[in-house]
């Protein structure tokens, strides 16, 4: 068990002034069986005219707002406390083999089982192409039980491509990840899914943050955290369970989950639409501070 207060900050800088902007922002903590969250404060500036907290589809908690006066920047600032709990120790090998996953998902009708099927469909980020299944065709052999098979993926990953924040971008395409073997978390966990996906085993894109430590005798820098994805795997009867691709292990107590989808595309921290304001420049500062509990 750990506690964690975590501040996010983001400022979008302009060349010339935004008439108003409409934005939506996936950055308040959700509370699951992994987690809990207290409190999340946000604090917008230019103050918005509207404002509302929602839950999305997905069940992910969604801040709408809207500013409609002239500004040259806008700052989000969402400070969230969140208790996050240790991760139980499951054999992996009791997991179900993989081949039997989606007619069993299918012949269910449990709730869990049903809503699990759309997260075997291809998504906007996620194409289904037969040279995802041929990449992990070493790994997902004959039985093999789901939860073991995707941790063998997520070493895989880890062990066999490079974290390069400068090789990708959000409009890189997958196949461009894959065949160069660069990429960074967005990218591996994009990866990951849809090899998965092309077994028809459901899994879903999760972002949030992850406690990151400096090295031995140097004072961890102010806002130098960043977000984090990673995948979310499931198997019936034993449900939803988490890997890291980039880090090649399952999730643990530094991991608070933020937003959970089929992709990037359903859980980006801030997005919308803005009229005016030319180029911009964006400064993104976050920070993962653990609490003495």
């Amino acid at each position: 068990m750990a506690d964690f207060r975590v501040i996010h900050k983001t400022k979008y800088s302009y060349d010339d002034f935004v008439a108003y902007c409409h934005n939506m922002a996936h950055m308040y903590p959700l509370t699951t069986t992994h987690q809990d969250c207290y409190r999340t404060h946000v604090t917008v500036n230019p103050k918005p005219v509207v404002s509302s907290f929602r839950r999305d589809y997905f069940g992910n908690q969604v801040f709408l707002f809207s500013v409609e006066d002239p500004h040259r920047f806008l700052e989000v600032v969402v400070e969230s406390t969140v208790r996050t709990h240790q991760s139980f120790d499951f054999d992996l090998s009791k997991s179900t083999p993989w081949e039997h996953i989606y007619d069993l998902i299918h012949e269910s009708a449990l709730d869990a089982d049903l809503q699990a099927i759309e997260f075997i469909q291809p998504s906007p980020f996620i194409p289904s192409k037969q040279l995802y299944s041929d990449f992990i065709s070493n790994i997902f052999t004959n039985n093999k039980p789901v939860f073991q098979g995707a941790l063998e993926l997520t070493q895989y990953i880890f062990q066999n491509f490079q974290y390069d924040p400068k090789a990708t971008n959000i409009n890189t395409p997958l196949e461009q990840v894959l065949f160069e073997r660069k990429g960074v978390c967005q990218d591996f966990s994009h990866l990951m899914i849809a090899a998965l996906r092309s077994l028809k085993i459901p899994c879903r894109y999760v972002s949030g943050y992850l406690e990151t430590l400096p090295p031995p005798g140097i004072q961890k820098l102010q806002g130098s955290d960043a977000t984090h994805a990673w995948v979310s795997v499931y198997c019936p009867t034993f449900g939803w369970m988490d890997f890291d691709p980039t880090n090649g292990k399952m999730i643990s107590e530094e991991y608070i989950i933020t937003a959970i989808g089929r992709d990037y595309s359903d859980v980006s921290p801030l997005k919308g639409i803005l009229f005016g304001g030319g180029k911009h420049k964006l400064k993104v500062e976050v920070d993962v501070l653990r609490e003495q509990i």
